[in-house]
């Protein structure tokens, strides 16, 4: 298999096995207009199989944001062909319309064009409570 090298872009590696597409449909990347490689079940020695996703174009996107999804990932960022820098993203303070608060009770189950927001309150479980009813979130 050939993907070829990307020139200006971002690398998204370490995705846990077959969650590539959960973050191409988070990131909206159906709607860009530049190549998107998925590689799904790569070989890995640390991971045993690994997602991996190549976007041949600069976002204006939130990726720590991904640290909620899949915590161990690598972002990397690519300029003319060279890594610039290369990080995991940590636990946002605040997530939007990445999950759902399940209280049928909450304001988001009445007012359907409310956003879902959730902010972290408990880092070292990775615990996220709904701003508005204060549920926790389930994974």
């Amino acid at each position: 298999m050939n993907i070829d090298s990307i020139n200006n872009g971002i690398v998204i590696d370490h995705i846990k096995a077959g969650q590539a597409m959960q973050i191409y449909d988070f990131l909206n990347l159906g709607a860009l207009d530049c190549p998107v490689a998925i590689i799904k079940n790569a070989v890995s020695n640390k991971m045993g199989r690994k997602d991996i996703i190549k976007i041949d174009s600069v976002l204006d996107v939130d990726l720590n944001a991904l640290g909620y999804i899949d915590p161990a990932i690598t972002i990397n960022l690519i300029k003319d062909g060279e890594r610039v820098r290369k990080y995991h993203p940590e636990l946002p303070a605040t997530i939007t319309n990445i999950i759902r608060c399940r209280n049928p009770r909450c304001i988001t189950s009445i007012e359907q064009e409310l956003p879902h927001v959730f902010k972290l309150t408990d880092r070292e479980k990775d615990e996220y409570r709904c701003l508005y009813c204060e549920s926790k979130a389930g994974k």
